[in-house]
């Protein structure tokens, strides 16, 4: 179900009178945070200081989610192989993500 859909179905159980005022605020705010918590996931992503070799993309990777470092290197060579895509991810994300 989209966010919307959901939201139309909350605000359609309140103005029936099955969710009181304070059950819609809640439910409101649960469901508008699933959504935030992705963009702020995004957001929180940095490239590591402590674990590089080269800009400390594959290591930020690695924090972020909770897969070894190394699986994130031998992904980015295999990418980097198979026509390149490795390499221009790589640089992206060397370019446009902070380091911590």
């Amino acid at each position: 179900m989209s966010l919307s859909e959901e939201l139309s179905r909350l605000d359609e159980l309140h103005r029936k009178g099955s969710l009181s005022d304070d059950e819609y605020r809640r439910a409101k705010e649960r469901s508008l945070g699933q959504g935030v918590a992705g963009v702020s996931a995004v957001n929180a992503f940095r490239r590591s200081r402590t674990d590089n070799w080269i800009a400390g993309v594959c290591g930020g990777l690695a924090r972020s989610t909770g897969v070894d470092t190394w699986v994130w290197r031998v992904a980015m060579t295999l990418l980097l192989l198979l026509g390149g895509t490795g390499a221009v991810l790589y640089i992206l994300l060397w370019i446009f993500a902070p380091s911590e």
